[in-house]
């Protein structure tokens, strides 16, 4: 019997659909619905309006690859995000944005997603990450906001009515939580 070979970046870029590359596997990351799917992208244009009035940084969406160079993961693909790093042209990003989101789909409200997604934060933590949302369109604290290196316990809660920010990753950016429901 042969072992099977780790997986590449090259073996992801020929991926069709969104995909990470973890513990030398591609993990298929199936397509999300209408809420989740549009809040991620409403994050993302409120991110372009930052950059717009003058932040400083590159808001990136849904489907894109950050190359990291952890022990067992080599990338990831928030369903939003912050880059401060250099531009790579047609190659994926280097490096872990500095602020990611990740919305919350349908299939990660069983109970074994919270370990998952708690590995996922610390990755993130790990790999250079500075700010992390949980984005739960189902609960009533919509927005867990978690800082670096706890990726347990969120630094801040942010409910319908309030605004949420992403510092010190994206200083002086905010969006309303309410603007994740339209």
């Amino acid at each position: 019997m042969h072992a099977k070979a780790p997986a590449t970046y090259d073996d992801l870029a020929r991926v069709e659909g969104k995909a990470e590359l973890v513990n030398g596997e591609i993990v298929h990351m199936p397509p999300t619905g209408d809420g989740p799917g549009v809040a991620g992208d409403l994050i993302l244009v409120s991110l372009w309006q930052y950059v717009a009035a003058g932040g400083v940084g590159l808001p990136v969406g849904d489907n894109k690859a950050f190359r990291v160079k952890l022990p067992h993961r080599q990338s990831f693909s928030p369903d939003a995000a912050f880059y401060t790093g250099p531009r790579t042209g047609m190659k994926f990003f280097e490096g872990a944005p500095v602020f990611a989101a990740e919305v919350r789909s349908e299939g990660d409200y069983r109970p074994r997603a919270e370990p998952a997604m708690a590995a996922k934060r610390a990755d993130y933590f790990a790999a250079g990450t500075k700010v992390v949302w949980d984005v739960d369109l189902l609960g009533e604290d919509v927005v867990r906001k978690f800082v670096t290196p706890d990726a347990e316990k969120p630094a801040a809660v942010f409910r319908r009515g309030e605004n949420a920010d992403a510092e010190p990753a994206v200083p002086g950016w905010a969006m309303a939580v309410d603007d994740l429901f339209r």
